[in-house]
């Protein structure tokens, strides 16, 4: 074996072993929460060295923020895929939003992206991944609203933000719901009226 495929095969076990700590600290984290789980309990059930660890993550918001960023693409990957089904750009809107909402039910979401990411990176953190991703969505959506007739044109920044805010509340709401089930059925439920309410139908051609 020569140079180039030992370097080769060292870069391929890295992205093996980074792949595999995240893998393992997601379960860890979604089942334990961010202050329940400890660097030795990641080294425990992934059987890699601390040294290893380390080598991939100086510490443990490093590996939260490796987590965080993994299940973020698996999220947007879905709102891709709603993305190319939809009719319209409102349609892009009302089917993210809502799919968002119902992500609030799913653990791994619930306990990282609702409950431990707005400690652990801090509220301005938290919300300038927002502005970086869902934001410039959301309000690309609204610009169609209000070019077709459904929304004025001078709203469109405000209601963008308003949305957002309406959507992430809606789904803190549901992750810290005693009765997480319910609060999905009725913060769907007020959401998608809300949607309705703020959008309503394209006016008929003149």
């Amino acid at each position: 074996m020569n140079a180039g495929e030992r370097m080769n095969k060292n870069v391929e076990r890295g992205r093996a072993t980074r792949a595999h700590l995240i893998e393992v600290a997601t379960r860890l984290f979604a089942e334990r929460g961010y202050d329940g789980t400890s660097i030795e309990a990641v080294l425990a059930e992934s059987g890699v060295s601390r040294g290893s660890l380390y080598h991939h993550f100086p510490g443990k918001e490093a590996l939260f923020w490796a987590v965080m960023e993994d299940v973020g693409a698996r999220i947007a990957r879905q709102e891709e895929a709603i993305a190319r089904d939809a009719p319209d750009r409102v349609a892009i809107l009302r089917a993210g939003a809502l799919a968002w909402i119902r992500l609030a039910g799913d653990p791994v979401v619930r306990q990282i992206m609702l409950i431990d990411a707005p400690v652990v990176l801090g509220w301005r953190r938290w919300r300038e991944l927002d502005e970086q991703g869902p934001l410039g969505v959301i309000r690309d959506c609204l610009g169609y609203a209000a070019e077709t007739g459904r929304i004025e044109h001078r709203h469109v920044d405000t209601f963008a933000h308003i949305v957002l805010a309406a959507a992430n509340e809606v789904a803190m709401m549901i992750a810290r719901a005693d009765d997480p089930a319910a609060a999905l059925t009725a913060g769907e439920s007020a959401f998608a009226e809300f949607l309705d309410r703020l959008l309503g139908e394209a006016p008929p051609a003149a």
